[in-house]
């Protein structure tokens, strides 16, 4: 399965991969349109979708599924808009913004993973 893993010790809090998130997916720099998150509350923490699949049963449409690969992924012309799965994930790693219907959420692209200049982020295929 391809998830991404964390070494948040590593991490530096420069915003890279969130920057680089955002535009591969929005074509902008804005780091609210991110599927990672970087914040430093009394020490810095990454989140970031698992893989885990907890979101696809909470979802009444059927929108969320695991493809071939492992990824959890969204198909936005089945969502419906009604966010249970950014409520409900154990790891606060499915995200809205206000801009889109659907939420967004980490498919481990693993495009991030080139941009950190720590190596607080690697791709596990």
């Amino acid at each position: 399965m391809r998830k991404l893993l964390t070494k948040e010790e590593l991490c530096t809090g420069c915003g890279a991969c969130e920057q680089t998130c955002s535009q591969t997916y929005f074509k902008e720099n804005n780091r609210e349109k991110s599927t990672i998150r970087i914040t430093d509350n009394e020490g810095i923490k990454i989140t970031v979708c698992s893989q885990c699949g907890s979101c696809i049963d909470i979802c009444s449409a059927n929108a969320i599924y695991r493809d071939k690969s492992g990824v959890v992924r969204i198909k936005k012309d089945l969502c419906v808009g009604c966010l249970a799965c950014v409520g409900f994930c154990p790891e606060g790693a499915m995200f809205q913004h206000n801009e889109l219907l659907e939420p967004i959420k980490c498919v481990a692209c693993g495009n991030c993973v080139k941009q950190c200049p720590t190596a607080a982020i690697a791709l596990e295929k």
